[in-house]
C-alpha cells in the first residue's frame, strides 16, 4: 500500500517576512502543515480565503476548550481504521495524509501525524468486519484524503469491497480536485469507473477553489459516469456571508458538482477561530433559497456531538394553528397553507 507523490510548498516560503512567522511555525509543530503546489498557488495575497484555510494561525494553540474527537470516532470504531456510526454504513479511513492540512479539519488530532497508509493487517481486519457484518449496505472512504493511495491500492480496496454481496453503494470522500486536481487523471477514471456504483463527494469551501484545473478535474470524474457531490465547512472569514455562498453554488453546478452539505464547523480543539454562531449559517441558506436553482441549495447541518449524527436545520419552520400552517417563502412573505387532516 503506498501514497502518490504530491510537490509540497515549504511553509518558509508561503510566510516570507510575515510578522507571525515564528509563531505561526510553532503550530505547526503541534498541528502539521502541508501545502500541495497547486493549492498554493490559489493563495493571492495573506490572509485571503485560501490562505486562511491552509496556513497555521496562533490561535489554533489557544483553543484548549474543545475536544481532539467531538464526534467519538474512536468510541465507534469496532476495528482500527472503522468507524461505525449508523446501522448501515462505515467510513473506512484508508489514508493519514491528505495534499494540504486544512487548519479546520474534524480529524485534526491525527490528519498529517502518522505516515503510513492504513497497513495490510488493519484493512483487512475492516474488511472482515465488513464482510461479516450483512447490515452494511455503504462504505465510505475517507482519511486523510483516499485518492492519496496509489491507483494499485485504491483498485485492491475497491475490488475487495465490490466481492462483498450486501455492500450495495461505495462513496470517497475527497478534496483532490481542490488541492491536488492533478491526481484526477484518465487512469484514475478509467479505474474507478470499474466499480459503479461509486459516488465521490468532493469539499469546495470558495470560490477561488473552483480553478479550471478543478473544474477539469471534476470533468473527467463526471466523464467517467461518477456523481459528484460537495461538502462545503462555514467558516469565519472564508465563506460566512450570503454573496460568497451564491457564488461557490452555483460555480460547483457549473462544474457538474451538486451541492450537498453545509456543515456547520465541528466542536474540534484548535479550529475555534473558524466558528460561527447557527444563526448565521441559517442566514445563509435563507440567502440561497428563491435566489439560486434549487439544485444550489444544500442541505445545513450539524454532526452532533458525541457522535449523535448529522441533523438538518431549516431556515424557516413552519407556524400551525389546527390544520392551518403559515409558511414564509425566500422574500419574507407569508402565505397560509390548510394541511390535510391524517
Amino acid at each position: 500500500m503506498k501514497y502518490i507523490s504530491c510537490e509540497s510548498v515549504a511553509l518558509d516560503a508561503i510566510l516570507g517576512d510575515h510578522p507571525l512567522k515564528s509563531e505561526i511555525s510553532a503550530v505547526s509543530r503541534t498541528y502539521p502543515f502541508r501545502l500541495s503546489a497547486s493549492y498554493a498557488a490559489l493563495i493571492k495575497e495573506c490572509q485571503d480565503p485560501v490562505w486562511r484555510q491552509c496556513v497555521p494561525d496562533p490561535r489554533e494553540l489557544e483553543d484548549v476548550e474543545q475536544q481532539p474527537d467531538p464526534l467519538h470516532e474512536a468510541s465507534l470504531s469496532p476495528v482500527p481504521g472503522l468507524i461505525h456510526r449508523y446501522p448501515d454504513r462505515v467510513v473506512m479511513l484508508v489514508s493519514s495524509r491528505c495534499p494540504v492540512y486544512c487548519r479546520f479539519c474534524m480529524r485534526k488530532r491525527m490528519v498529517g501525524l502518522q505516515e503510513s497508509a492504513l497497513d495490510a493487517n488493519t484493512l483487512e481486519a475492516a474488511l472482515e468486519y465488513i464482510e461479516n457484518s450483512a447490515a452494511i449496505r455503504d462504505v465510505v472512504l475517507s482519511g486523510g484524503d483516499p485518492l492519496m493511495l496509489d491507483d494499485e491500492t485504491l483498485h485492491y480496496i475497491l475490488s475487495r469491497l465490490r466481492k462483498i454481496g450486501h455492500v450495495s453503494l461505495i462513496r470517497i470522500g475527497t478534496r483532490m480536485p481542490v488541492t491536488h486536481p492533478e491526481r484526477i487523471t484518465p487512469q484514475l477514471c478509467g479505474m474507478l469507473k470499474q466499480f459503479h456504483p461509486l459516488y465521490i463527494n468532493t469539499h469546495f469551501n470558495h470560490p477561488e477553489e473552483v480553478s479550471d484545473a478543478a473544474s477539469r478535474a471534476c470533468s473527467r470524474l463526471a466523464d467517467a459516469g461518477i456523481p459528484l457531490g460537495n461538502q462545503t465547512v462555514l467558516l469565519k472569514g472564508v465563506n460566512d456571508d450570503v454573496d460568497t455562498m451564491r457564488a461557490l453554488m452555483m460555480k460547483l453546478l457549473s462544474i457538474r458538482v451538486r451541492p450537498y452539505y453545509i456543515h456547520q464547523l465541528d466542536l474540534v480543539r484548535g479550529t475555534a477561530h473558524f466558528r460561527t454562531s447557527v444563526e448565521k449559517g441559517l442566514e445563509v441558506v435563507r440567502g440561497l433559497r428563491g435566489h439560486v436553482s434549487g439544485m444550489a441549495v444544500p442541505h445545513y447541518v450539524i454532526d452532533l456531538p458525541g457522535g449523535k449524527g448529522k441533523v438538518a436545520l431549516l431556515p424557516d419552520q413552519p407556524e400551525r394553528e389546527g390544520n392551518v400552517l403559515t409558511l414564509t417563502t425566500y422574500t419574507g412573505e407569508k402565505v397560509v397553507y390548510a394541511d390535510v387532516v391524517d
